[in-house]
């Protein structure tokens, strides 16, 4: 009975692991938008790729530290 309860945990895992890939390319993918619709090349681009990396490192942060407490995957810090 414990396996499934353990699949979804992995899942829940996998998951938040795939936000923090999303937090790093949405940025620059908006940055790129931007540029192209605004005419500015690189600058957006150039933001957006600062805030992903910086967004996506802050979450991967928060991701590993919570695992290494061992609390479950889909818990929330209460910062």
């Amino acid at each position: 009975m414990t396996e499934p309860i353990q699949n979804r945990r992995n899942l829940a895992l996998y998951l938040e692991f795939t936000q923090v890939g999303f937090a790093m390319v949405v940025p620059i993918g908006l940055g790129y938008v931007l540029d192209r619709w605004i005419g500015c090349l690189p600058w957006f681009t150039v933001a957006g790729v600062v805030v992903g990396l910086v967004g996506g490192l802050v979450q991967l942060f928060r991701l590993v530290s919570r695992l290494d407490r061992n609390e479950p995957p889909n818990s929330r810090d209460a910062t």
